[in-house]
């Protein structure tokens, strides 16, 4: 099958031909004819298998045949991604497979100034991705509005159930119209995801290309059990040892990934960290360096096991193993995309064993056990130390942050300046304005030295 039997608008089919896309993939050719009837769709697919053009393409072939006004404050079509990451790169997709056609799309996250965003959604957009906290914000602001919504989507729903926005997307559920069409993703369908499709859904088509938490069939996975301290020197040894074009390598934690890459730049190696606790032109510039080949390793946490859709990853290293099987399946995901291969390398501590045990058991995949290099004493032994921490690293802070510590600050400066004037207006009359009036207390009964209770009394000279 190839993309021009679908019945895709001709300025579509002529983006599609410049990108050099011809067969579509197996959740395309699924989803798309069912799209395009208007029907709701459920799709379970791994990551990896062109979800974003699968309801892309219908989208935009809805926006050609039906021309109408966009609605002020508001869109026709809502994308919700759980990450700044992938919700960039979902904007771009559109922009991409619509470049022929007129439509507006506006992507909102937060970690970013608010007002520039309120200020682009007041004409409205034919197309927004957000993700949940920050659509909320605007909602919440009255700067934005859901009600004329046509298409919704909901992009990696299981991602959005770990991150905790479960919550969220029940508040926005009762926002949007009844009628509309809606288009709900997930690599995994577990019961609470089921359980949140229901809400959105009404009569959906059910569209599943692979079993639920396979792995890519073109990975190389690897394991190698090695002590917790003693990663490090193993890492060195990877990068240095492996022909790597470019490597994603996964802590679980976002301190955890700062310290890898002081390591690595101690040891001459470059590398940048990508997590929560970076400002968004930090995690821009650290994701643009690496998807152009300036930076050949990223260092990341689970936020970008989804958002990241880089070509020419070769390795995926799991410098740690997740603790929950199914994000195993979405990190070496960035691996082996488009046809190609690639390798998937975990390196796995005692007390990880048991996560190793639960990934081959979802996954239904036993991984290669490869030991530990010749050399690797030595290099436990001579491991370089850690780079210097850059000054402010641990306390990164966003531009609202900022802005709101900077508010603080300034109250506080009126609030003693105010308080100086006060007490410079007590001691200075102004004009001919009496000076206040003190009030003196009267002393009662005797008075004199003495007369108050406990004190001592003079009784003359010695």
């Amino acid at each position: 099958m190839q993309f021009t039997d679908l019945g895709l608008a001709e300025p579509i089919l002529k983006a599609l031909a410049a990108k050099k896309y011809g067969s579509p993939t197996p959740i395309q050719s699924q989803a798309i004819p069912v799209l395009l009837k208007g029907k709701d769709l459920c799709g379970i697919a791994q990551t990896g298998t062109g979800k974003t053009a699968a309801f892309a393409l219908p989208s935009l072939d809805h926006f050609a045949r039906n021309p109408k006004p966009t609605p002020l404050q508001g869109c026709r079509m809502l994308v919700l991604s759980p990450t700044r990451e992938l919700a960039a790169q979902i904007a771009q997709s559109f922009r991409d497979y619509g470049r022929f056609l007129k439509f507006s799309v506006e992507v909102v996250f937060g970690g970013v100034p608010i007002n520039k965003q309120i200020r682009a959604l007041g004409r409205g957009a034919d197309i927004v991705v957000a993700t949940p906290g920050r659509l909320l914000d605007l909602i919440d602001q009255r700067a934005f509005t859901i009600k004329d919504t046509e298409i919704f989507v909901l992009d990696e729903a299981d991602q959005m159930m770990d991150m905790g926005f479960i919550h969220p997307l029940k508040r926005i559920a009762k926002l949007l119209p009844k009628e509309r069409q809606n288009l709900f993703f997930s690599a995994t369908m577990p019961g609470e995801i089921e359980a949140l499709a229901a809400q959105f859904l009404n009569d959906p088509v059910k569209v599943s290309v692979a079993p639920q938490s396979t792995t890519a069939e073109r990975v190389r996975q690897q394991a190698t059990f090695v002590n917790q301290m003693e990663k490090q020197a193993l890492l060195n040894l990877t990068i240095r040892n492996e022909d790597i074009d470019r490597a994603l390598i996964f802590t679980r934690t976002k301190h955890g990934a700062d310290r890898v890459v002081r390591f690595l730049e101690g040891a001459g190696i470059q590398a940048v960290a990508i997590h929560g606790n970076k400002s968004q032109a930090q995690r821009t510039t650290a994701l643009q360096a690496f998807r152009h080949g300036h930076v050949k390793l990223l260092v990341a946490t689970d936020i970008a096991a989804r958002g990241i859709d880089v070509s020419g990853v070769s390795h995926v290293i799991n410098f740690e193993l997740p603790n929950v099987p199914e994000q195993y399946v979405h990190r070496i995901g960035r691996t082996a995309r488009a046809g190609a291969e690639g390798i998937a390398i975990s390196f796995v501590a005692d007390d990880e064993r048991p996560y190793l045990k639960a990934i081959e058991r979802t996954t239904k995949v036993k991984l290669d056990i490869v030991p530990l290099p010749e050399n690797f004493v030595e290099a436990v032994r001579n491991l370089p130390k850690a780079a210097p921490q850059r000054k402010g690293q641990q306390r990164e802070q966003t531009p609202e942050q900022k802005a709101k510590r900077a508010e603080g600050q300034r109250r506080y400066q009126d609030q003693q300046k105010q308080q100086r004037g006060n007490a410079e207006r007590a001691h200075r009359p102004d004009g001919d304005a009496k000076p206040a009036k003190k009030n003196f207390r009267r002393r009662r009964g005797g008075g004199g030295v003495g007369a108050h209770k406990g004190a001592v009394q003079k009784t003359g000279g010695r």
